[in-house]
């Protein structure tokens, strides 16, 4: 079975970052959100995705970043 290899453009790599980033700041002022009014009394929950899903956001970026750079010296 022959795999074929689907290359993104720089553009699209760009865009991926821009989506992942906006989804990753309304889904946290979501939760935020959600915190201060339901349990404002508790510790601050939401840290805990906001610092995992920014692991993740952030090996993103550096990713496309060191891709896009690789594209740049070719």
């Amino acid at each position: 079975m022959k795999t074929q290899k689907t290359h993104l453009s720089d553009n699209e790599l760009r865009w991926g970052v821009r989506i992942h980033a906006f989804w990753y700041v309304v889904a946290n002022i979501a939760q935020v959100i959600v915190w201060w009014f339901a349990t404002p009394d508790l510790y601050f929950w939401p840290v805990w995705s906001i610092l995992g899903w920014g692991i993740g956001l952030v090996i993103h970026i550096w990713a496309v970043r060191t891709v896009l750079s690789r594209h740049a010296t070719t």
